[in-house]
């Protein structure tokens, strides 16, 4: 057998730990099947005395991560510091610079500095593998890299965020407010003290922008995300989802169009038959619809120490079997710049909550605004029980057939401008899904 891969980590929080323990407690199978053993010789925290619960007592400390990158002692650096910028993108690109093969788990990195690094890593030919960077122990990067590279990717979507998942599984299922799901959600350690680049969709955003430059073989473009996060979601939008078929999910999505790459980030009705309805709670699922292939569906932890370290490890594996493939799918100067899509000529359905005022010619000036910008309407659903207490407003949903963003946000103009309703409507996106 040869030589054992010699690993350093660089960051020994929940998921360093786990990578520690995974690799002590499976370390002789993974050695006999892939030929050669993987070994921790070295690691790089900023307190050395912090109980860990994983013994590092024999490995080499260093409190600097740009001098473990560049250690002789190490074949391959493990980044798990987090952030785009710092420590975890010095030491990264030291590593690769040194010829030294890179395992991270970092997704803020990578929708910043992908194809600068990709291009790093080719040049000084060595790995960048990024499997937990994306959706925690769910294989889509290798699904899309390897497995799927037979294919034309047309649409890749799905539920990349657990907070955001847990936040409206139990707005449904406990007729619960938002705001008391999110602090339900921080008590449990599923959302951060300060929650708002998950509940504005901004992790969303940057694991879709990995995906759509493997899917589409274009470069990373992380600020053209189309985003809009759950915080405006309320129990009447869920309830009015369920009582008309669908569930209410914050879906990445990126498709091809004839504009360009569309890549957004919204909530989104789905049918409450579709696979990706049924992912529930801290769950993510990424969906891939490839021309062969058909329509393919991951599902899986999407977070926490034991389910990432399993894809860091997997990535380790594919070093210690020689495995070396390129970083974005193809080699970075052939990747195609990014051209997005015009967002408002997305067409799908829609679903529009009102409140309008009970007065005589309202409902006329709706349908008036709708017709003027040729949407059909599928149906309208107003019910007493919808009035809102204390005021002449009563709540009108209306869903509409497949139509163009810009129509319906043309209608919504001419509508607020018509005096009718109160406040901003709610429009929620219905996605056609299997």
């Amino acid at each position: 057998m040869a030589n054992a891969l010699r690993l350093g980590v660089a960051g020994l929080g929940t998921v360093g730990a786990s990578v520690i323990r995974l690799l002590s407690q499976h370390g002789d199978a993974l050695a006999r099947k892939n030929g050669r053993a993987a070994k921790v010789v070295a690691v790089s925290a900023r307190d050395p005395n912090r109980d860990r619960g994983v013994d590092v007592s024999g490995l080499t400390w260093f409190t600097d991560p740009v001098a473990l990158a560049n250690s002789d002692e190490i074949d391959v650096f493990v980044e798990l510091i987090g952030g785009d910028s710092g420590p975890a993108e010095d030491s990264v690109r030291a590593a690769l610079s040194a010829g030294k093969h890179v395992v991270t788990a970092n997704k803020a990195l990578l929708a910043k500095h992908g194809v600068e690094l990709a291009a790093l890593a080719e040049l000084n030919r060595v790995s960048l593998n990024y499997e937990a960077a994306v959706a925690g122990g769910i294989p889509i990067v290798k699904t899309l890299r390897e497995s799927l590279s037979g294919n034309a990717v047309n649409r890749i979507y799905g539920i990349m965020n657990g907070t955001c998942n847990y936040i409206l599984t139990r707005m449904e299922r406990d007729g619960i407010s938002f705001e008391d799901c999110l602090a339900d959600a921080q008590r449990l350690g599923y959302a951060e003290a300060d929650p708002s680049f998950d509940i504005e969709g901004n992790d969303t955003a940057h694991k879709l922008a990995i995906l759509t430059s493997l899917a589409f073989g274009t470069k990373i473009s992380a600020d053209d995300v189309y985003l809009e996060g759950i915080t405006s979601i309320t129990t009447a939008d869920i309830q009015a989802a369920d009582e008309l078929g669908y569930r209410i999910k914050l879906l990445g999505v990126a498709q091809r169009t004839d504009t360009g790459i569309e890549q957004r980030v919204h909530p989104t009705m789905v049918p409450k038959h579709s696979a990706i309805a049924q992912v529930d709670g801290v769950l993510n699922a990424v969906a891939v619809d490839g021309d062969f292939v058909g329509s393919l569906v991951l599902v899986g932890p999407g977070a926490g120490g034991d389910a990432t370290a399993s894809s860091v490890v997997s990535d380790i594996a594919d070093l210690a079997r020689g495995c070396r493939t390129n970083v974005l799918g193809m080699p970075a100067d052939e990747l195609a710049d990014y051209t997005r899509a015009q967002m408002r000529r997305h067409e799908g359905g829609y679903y529009i909550r009102f409140s309008v005022h009970d007065r005589p010619g309202a409902f006329a000036e709706i349908a008036k605004a709708m017709g003027n910008k040729a949407i059909s309407l599928q149906s309208i659903v107003q019910r007493a029980r919808a009035k809102v207490a204390a005021t002449d407003l009563q709540s009108v949903i209306l869903i509409t057939h497949e139509t163009t963003e810009v129509a319906v946000r043309e209608a919504l103009d001419e509508i607020a401008a018509s005096g009718v309703i109160s406040g901003v409507p709610q429009m929620i996106r219905i996605e056609k899904l299997n």
